[in-house]
């Protein structure tokens, strides 16, 4: 029997990776007890420090956590891979995954693993709040006319046909159904890769659910280093989301509709910067700067993407 063995009770594993905040591992999962009811805790440490190594193995003794250890950080979407390959060979039937800054407990967890293994062809997440008790995600759109995200509680919503997504927050899935989309698409390092596997889910036949009756609790950002003042975001979260917008156009559309998305690109990725508010620019670079690196390196991304699709879809015959 391997250790996600337990008699009568189907196994699964709920994946968490790190990056240099096992603060964050200590404050959110220890005390997190799954073995009763077939699930492991799987820690995927991307690497920052030996030190920060040494602290998520020290961790993972005392809980009785599962550590895949990575040499280099590949990014969140590559290091889920990794963790549902390690789970998946020793033999669970499920994976959820949670951030680090978020915090499910055992009876939740269980209501959205058991969803995904009586429907194995559902991704499903939990309701989202923030420690102060706001809605943090309750089910999330894409509008495909621009690129834009946005939740269906925002007043005035983006205009044009649109369609839902799970956050990469917290969320579980059947083995089967991951397997059957591949899991993550790595080229997007971090950022993006939720709205693309939602994609591909619905896709390949399966389809999206956010569960009104399981919640989960997140305080956004704590992973990352802020440009300064509540609200903000990091300059990571800037540069991400406006790259891996045109890496998700690339990979998913075509014709009039990538253009539109090209041209609204200036003024999508503007938008992202006032998530984090109007002053931030008054007082910093660091937003404009990402601003430019994501618009320059996603073009650049998108036109390597294109070129890669078309080779693929006619080979060069050799002569």
């Amino acid at each position: 029997m391997n250790d996600f063995s337990r008699r009568g009770l189907k196994m699964f594993a709920l994946i968490v990776v790190n990056y240099g905040s096992s603060r964050l591992l200590a404050k959110n999962l220890a005390g997190l007890e799954l073995s009763e009811l077939g699930g492991r805790i799987v820690i995927v440490d991307n690497f920052t420090t030996e030190k920060e190594r040494g602290e998520v193995q020290r961790l993972a003794s005392a809980e009785n956590w599962m550590v895949v250890a990575l040499d280099s950080n590949r990014g969140f979407g590559a290091a889920v891979n990794e963790g549902s390959h390690v789970a998946f060979e020793a033999g669970v039937e499920a994976i959820a995954v949670l951030n680090p800054d978020a915090h499910i407990d055992s009876s939740n967890l269980l209501h959205l693993v058991s969803a995904v293994l009586d429907d194995t062809d559902l991704m499903a997440a939990p309701v989202i709040r923030t420690s102060e008790g706001r809605i943090w995600f309750d089910g999330m759109e894409l509008y495909g006319n621009s690129g834009r995200v946005a939740s269906e509680r925002r007043p005035v919503p983006p205009s044009g046909p649109h369609e839902p997504w799970i956050s990469g927050a917290c969320f579980a899935i059947s083995r089967s159904l991951w397997e059957q989309v591949g899991g993550f698409d790595e080229d997007y390092f971090l950022y993006w890769e939720d709205v693309d596997l939602s994609r591909r889910v619905v896709e390949s036949g399966g389809h999206l659910a956010v569960l009104k009756n399981v919640g989960a609790v997140h305080d956004a950002g704590g992973t990352q280093t802020r440009i300064g003042g509540v609200g903000t975001k990091s300059e990571t979260y800037y540069f991400y989301n406006i790259r891996n917008r045109l890496i998700y156009a690339a990979k998913h559309l075509d014709g009039s509709q990538l253009r539109r998305w090209i041209y609204a690109t200036p003024r999508v990725s503007y938008e992202i910067l006032l998530g984090g508010g109007r002053r931030q620019l008054l007082y910093s670079v660091v937003p404009l700067r990402a601003y430019v690196r994501g618009i320059v390196d996603g073009h650049r991304m998108l036109l390597d993407i294109r070129k890669r699709s078309r080779l693929l879809a006619h080979p060069l015959i050799p002569r």
